[in-house]
């Protein structure tokens, strides 16, 4: 169960996030990455963050190039919300691969 603070900071941060994301990949033509949850620990520390990749065939290419890159995302992050955190959760992504799972699940119910 979460906290309206943690609720308020995961939403802040995948806010910011996803602009992030949406400046960097802008450069990428046919990549589409968003964030589709933020999960906050409750010591506000951690921060799993789970993204949306279109192509789905690259997702697991591009979270672990967002995941060894984590520091400067957390660096970017840090920037734009360092004024309302006292502390910047490290970063942790993840493929949500929820909409495949739906799709798949659709066809089997088509069959």
């Amino acid at each position: 169960m979460e906290t309206t603070r943690q609720n308020k900071i995961a939403r802040l941060i995948q806010k910011e996030l996803s602009d992030i994301f949406q400046r960097q990949t802008s450069q990428m033509r046919g990549v589409l990455v968003s964030v589709s949850a933020c999960r906050i620990s409750p010591d506000l520390s951690i921060c799993r963050v789970y993204l949306s990749v279109f192509p789905s065939e690259r997702a697991e290419e591009l979270v672990g190039n967002i995941n060894t890159n984590q520091k400067q995302v957390r660096y970017e992050l840090g920037r734009r919300v360092g004024r309302q955190l006292r502390i910047i959760p490290e970063l942790k992504f993840f493929v949500d691969d929820s909409l495949d799972y739906a799709e798949h699940i659709d066809e089997l119910l088509k069959k």
